[in-house]
């Protein structure tokens, strides 16, 4: 068992410095027979619902998805019934997973690969293609990844975030520079994105929904994360940020996994569509948008629908492949500690793990 001291270092990285998608991905899912453990049914002998206990962040797009499958009742259809952890960060949310508190956790690929790769039988479903950006003021100095060197650079999340990995990578082989050489300052998307509007910071890695707000004031993107992807040769990016779930819930015959997934791609399925019920199930997501006016909210609901991911789990795998073998070759351990190569069984698929 792990000792905390031991969770904290897997939470936090201390060993190492600093469409078939979802959408299609998941198999036809009717209503599933019981939890995992406990009674199967009621005392009439009606099904009983499996809890889903999920930690999400309390800013995250994830908790607008999972908001509209409870409105419009796709949890209860497909047998579920959603227990979720409200996180205030990234850490809080993988504390809570590695300690057994919760089912899954809404977090990123490199994390998931790297936990896989130290032996947690976990698995992860795509959620979003979705990325941030390094966000400037309008008419700043900063012209390029090179001027930031001595610049006051927030970090959304922290040094094993996927968003900093993959920029440090790109800053490596485009400009042949580590970025460890601006001023850093780790922390809460809010925190940082509001430190940018005060000028306590010259530039700012925030997840896309904070630069899509920011841009709105009149700032602009340094780089986006598409972009950096891109010059990877990857395009379009893969799924960086998905469901994560422990093994003993996941495992690959598992009806509750099935029918969490199915549930899911039904969610966005309405999300991306259009009609009453689609009205319905954004009218559930947007007390949690943060969105002050109707553009704000468009911008983020267009920002979320381009993100739904529309490949086969394996396409998503084979991408993802890809894009580790890049960092690896441009960092290794420096930036991915354990992980030399897409762990096998790591993405979750109908009838079993993608080998």
């Amino acid at each position: 068992m792990h000792t905390r001291r031991r969770v904290l270092q897997l939470v936090a990285g201390a060993a190492v410095a600093p469409p078939m998608g979802v959408l299609a991905a998941a198999a036809p899912g009717g209503p599933v027979s019981g939890p995992a453990s406990g009674p199967a049914s009621g005392p009439a002998g009606t099904p009983v619902p499996r809890v889903v206990r999920l930690s999400v962040l309390q800013f995250g797009t994830a908790a607008w998805e999972l908001a509209a499958m409870t409105a419009l009742g796709l949890d209860v259809a497909h047998g579920l019934t959603l227990e979720l952890r409200r996180a205030a960060n990234n850490d809080a949310g993988r504390l809570a997973f590695l300690t057994g508190a919760v089912d899954g956790v809404v977090s990123d690929l490199l994390w998931a690969a790297r936990m896989r790769v130290e032996g947690r039988p976990l698995v992860y479903l795509p959620f979003s293609t979705a990325e941030g950006a390094i966000m400037v003021a309008s008419g700043s100095p900063l012209r390029s990844l090179a001027d930031l060197r001595g610049a006051r650079l927030g970090v959304a999340g922290g040094p094993l975030d996927k968003s900093w990995l993959l920029l440090r990578a790109y800053a490596r082989a485009r400009a042949g520079m580590e970025l460890t050489a601006a001023q850093l300052s780790f922390g809460a998307p809010p925190l940082l994105a509001a430190k940018l509007e005060q000028g306590e910071l010259d530039a700012a890695l925030l997840y896309w929904t904070y630069g899509a707000r920011l841009q709105a004031k009149g700032f602009t993107p340094l780089i986006t994360l598409d972009a950096v992807v891109a010059g990877f040769g990857i395009a379009p990016p893969p799924a960086l940020v998905g469901y994560v779930f422990q093994g003993d819930f996941a495992r690959p015959h598992d009806p509750d996994m099935a029918a969490f997934a199915a549930a899911v791609a039904a969610t966005k399925a309405v999300l991306i569509g259009t009609g009453p019920q689609t009205d319905a199930a954004w009218a559930a997501a947007r007390p949690l948008m943060q969105a002050p006016d109707d553009a704000t909210f468009a911008a983020l609901r267009a920002g979320f629908v381009a993100g739904v991911p529309r490949r086969s789990a394996r396409e998503e795998a084979a991408a993802a492949g890809r894009l580790l073998a890049v960092l690896v070759a441009q960092g290794g351990a420096k930036l991915l500690g354990p992980v030399e190569a897409l762990p096998a069984n790591l993405y979750w698929a109908a009838g079993g793990a993608v080998p």
